[in-house]
């Protein structure tokens, strides 16, 4: 089983959140500059990028056990 790195799971959720606050102040604050609302997308969509992607390096093994379970098991019974 492999440890979750939690450090990176809050810098990540860091990112998300500071994205999250720049797309909230632009529709408040309603600001006549459409930068608010780029940055904040791109913030997000990078902050949501790379969570999927610790996500994923953190079930790596997981997904690779059971695969290679399934394998195992199609080549016994043939």
């Amino acid at each position: 089983m492999s440890q979750i790195n939690a450090s990176k799971q809050s810098y990540n959720t860091l990112i998300i959140i500071i994205g999250i606050a720049l797309l909230l102040y632009d529709f408040i604050a309603n600001p006549d500059q459409v930068y608010f609302k780029i940055a904040g997308l791109v913030i997000l969509m990078f902050g949501l990028y790379r969570s999927t992607k610790q996500w994923t390096s953190d079930n790596k093994s997981k997904d690779s056990d059971d695969s290679s379970e399934d394998h195992d098991n199609t080549t016994k019974k043939n």
